[in-house]
């Protein structure tokens, strides 16, 4: 997951106004260009994301490898 975010930040960052047309028709019409700020993006900005991505699914393998060792008994 965590690959594919980098991915998809990579094609982002190369073509900006691309991406935006191709994310509004993906999610049926709805506008993300009014989410998109001016300013510059940090390491930061892509880094952190990646970081609560890697927790989150982690945690979410864990909880399903718990969910099925349990049910599977």
């Amino acid at each position: 997951m965590v690959l594919f975010y980098l991915l998809c930040t990579l094609v982002w960052i190369s073509v900006p106004e691309t991406f935006m047309g191709f994310m509004n028709a993906l999610f049926h019409g709805l506008d993300f260009s009014r989410i998109q700020t001016r300013r510059a993006l940090s390491w930061w900005d892509v880094v952190y994301p990646a970081i609560v991505f890697a927790v989150w699914f982690f945690a979410a393998g864990v909880f399903f490898a718990w969910l099925r060792n349990r049910l599977g008994k």
